[in-house]
């Protein structure tokens, strides 16, 4: 079978109406708008309400990605789901393929959390790059505020609500250029959403576990040492893959967890501060979502052109982190 190449065709975003800026934050927890936004870089974050889902903020974005890639829905192939807080356990997008009609496509989840867009765009590729699949639609999309401690100002302060989509196609030239992956679990603990067991007895001597997920947990500086040591190592090997240098890359975009984040790996890359793709300020850790929700963005006002050259990297909870060297458009 003849081996394709990938394009990034179209792209997407959608947010929840409501936000909650740092002001208001600073009524529920003792905090304040400067110490979240010196520390942080975030001024506000969208909080989808009841009516709101994975699903319908992962499907407005999917149809704005498939206008700009002039595809429907029922060309598409394959739908990606990168997500962490997926409206039913056992997967969201295949409520979403269902939504938009996309009959004619397979649908799965996928969860590396804040990694997610970036392993979902390695594992698209490799369905397009044997031909099996030619059409892949790739969501990211998280609703964080479920699972946070509105209490906690470590992590309260952090996250919101988003998505983000991307249309991936078979295409003559390959845009994927290069990427690496990793995980490591032994550092599970600095970042995680985890089952809280409580025994239950069924019958006597018959114990099964019923409880459920507890909130966001996070050792907020071991995950800033790791992701400024890890992230530009990481970006190192995929260009390296890529055969291309720090120079000849016109975007770095990352995900947005933090901006003191951003400028450290950006400051250890040698990549100047107009090169660096940012809306932290403004949703603030969307997880999978803030990837592709910045992309989206940098590509509608202009910013992100066709064939420029894209460095991206995630990096979070599992842990995982990795890194995609991208040209934009076919």
């Amino acid at each position: 079978m003849q081996n394709l190449g990938i394009a990034i065709t179209g792209s997407g975003s959608a947010v929840p109406e409501t936000f909650l800026d740092n002001r208001g934050l600073s009524k529920l927890v003792d905090t304040s708008d400067e110490w979240i936004s010196t520390r942080t870089g975030i001024s506000q974050r969208r909080l989808a309400r009841e009516s709101e889902s994975v699903t319908t903020i992962g499907t407005a974005a999917s149809l704005k990605a498939l206008e700009m890639a002039q595809i429907e829905p029922q060309e598409l192939d394959l739908i990606l789901l990168a997500t962490s807080t997926a409206d039913d356990l056992f997967g969201s997008a295949s409520q979403i393929q269902a939504e938009l009609g996309a009959t004619n496509a397979v649908a799965f989840d996928l969860t590396a959390a804040c990694s997610g867009f970036l392993f979902g765009l390695v594992t698209a590729a490799q369905y397009i790059r044997t031909g099996v699949f030619q059409n892949v639609l790739l969501i990211g999309a998280d609703i964080l505020s479920r699972w946070v401690d509105w209490q906690d100002r470590r992590t309260c302060i952090l996250f919101g609500d988003g998505a983000g989509a991307a249309v991936l196609q078979a295409n003559e030239c390959d845009r994927l250029l290069g990427f690496e992956i990793k995980s490591d679990g032994t550092l599970n603990s600095c970042l995680n959403l985890s089952y809280k067991p409580q025994s239950k007895e069924l019958i006597e001597g018959v114990n099964i576990s019923k409880g459920n997920f507890g909130n966001i947990s996070m050792n907020g500086k071991e995950v800033y040492r790791f992701a400024i040591q890890r992230v530009p190592e990481i970006i190192d090997k995929a260009l390296f893959r890529a055969n291309l240098t720090v120079k000849e890359v016109d975007w770095l975009l990352l995900h947005q967890a933090n901006q003191r984040i951003l400028d450290a790996v950006a400051e250890r890359l040698s990549i100047p501060s107009e090169k660096v793709i940012s809306n932290v300020a403004n949703y603030g850790n969307t997880s999978a979502a803030s990837i592709p929700l910045a992309l989206d963005e940098a590509v509608r006002v202009g910013k992100i052109k066709p064939e420029d050259t894209i460095a991206a990297s995630g990096f979070g909870a599992g842990l995982t982190w990795g890194a995609a060297i991208f040209q934009w458009g076919r």
